[in-house]
């Protein structure tokens, strides 16, 4: 038997490329979705590989409880891919609790979740590696999906220093942040929309519109980066963070380099707010 991967999200979009592409390397893939019969087609076709798994993965007890089960069952867990998610646009003055609070829950707490709980299985056998999908939203942000941004941004900040934790353990951690891909994501049923207030129609008005307007013309091929997810975990350096897309990789080289600029243009303020006997030191 290959590597045992535990994917969430895996009914649709990269989940169920990364399952396909995991399948094809001769690995074990327990799909977990809400819905499981989508993956009824793989099922019947890799028996051997593919169990689907039906997994809510904000029932925090559920979501530790189906680890330490697949984990027994199987042996291990090599990979676990945090992948479940969902979009929501709306400009932060439109976006309620509730639905950050939901947002947080699916794209925050359960990956943390997950991730407490596999990380006692890795650390037994000194080896392991935890994807966690979150976006080029991860590292930028825009009018009209704050909330969606915040919830990828949270996660980095906390795969960013687990990586650091786990890489002395054996464990490696891969941040994926794609772009715009043919994945459903925006698509009709997917996208949740926030109650729109006038004072936003020219700032967050086209994102409602261009967002699901452009589902299935995405440039990303999904079936391509499942298979460089696949090759950055086999790499003998693998990155911490992958952006995929040309779309991610210019949005994100663009932020980095506007960054650096603000932060050379304030560099003088921000060297001198220390205390002078510290200054002096420097």
């Amino acid at each position: 038997m290959g590597r045992v991967w535990l994917v969430t999200g895996a009914s649709s979009g990269f989940g169920r490329a990364i399952t396909e592409a995991a399948v094809a390397a001769g690995d074990v893939v327990v799909a977990a979705a809400r819905r499981t019969a989508p993956l009824d087609d793989l099922v019947a076709a890799y028996p051997d590989q593919v169990e689907a798994l039906a997994l809510d993965v904000t029932d925090i007890a559920g979501a530790g409880a189906a680890v330490n089960d697949v984990a027994v069952r199987y042996g291990r867990i090599d990979v676990l891919v945090n992948n479940a998610g969902r979009g929501l646009v709306g400009a932060v003055e439109e976006t309620t609790d509730a639905e950050l609070r939901d947002l947080m829950e699916l794209h925050f707490f359960g990956p943390a979740a997950l991730t407490r709980a596999v990380l006692p299985h890795m650390r037994g056998r000194g080896s392991g590696a935890i994807v966690q999908v979150t976006s080029m939203g991860g590292q930028l942000a825009f009018a009209g999906v704050g909330g969606y941004c915040a919830t990828k941004f949270a996660l980095e900040g906390l795969s960013e220093a687990l990586a650091d934790e786990v890489a002395p353990l054996g464990i490696r951690v891969l941040i994926v942040e794609p772009g715009a891909f043919r994945t459903a994501f925006a698509g009709p049923g997917a996208l949740r929309l926030s109650a729109p207030l006038d004072a936003y129609r020219d700032t967050v008005g086209p994102v409602r519109t261009n967002l699901p307007g452009g589902t299935g013309r995405e440039p990303g091929d999904p079936a391509k980066a499942a298979a460089a997810i696949l090759a950055a975990l086999d790499a003998d350096k693998a990155p911490l963070r992958l952006p995929l897309g040309n779309d991610a990789a210019d949005a994100i080289g663009e932020r980095l380099a506007v960054t650096g600029a603000e932060l050379r243009s304030w560099e003088e303020v921000v060297r001198g707010t220390d205390f002078d006997d510290v200054a002096a030191r420097r």
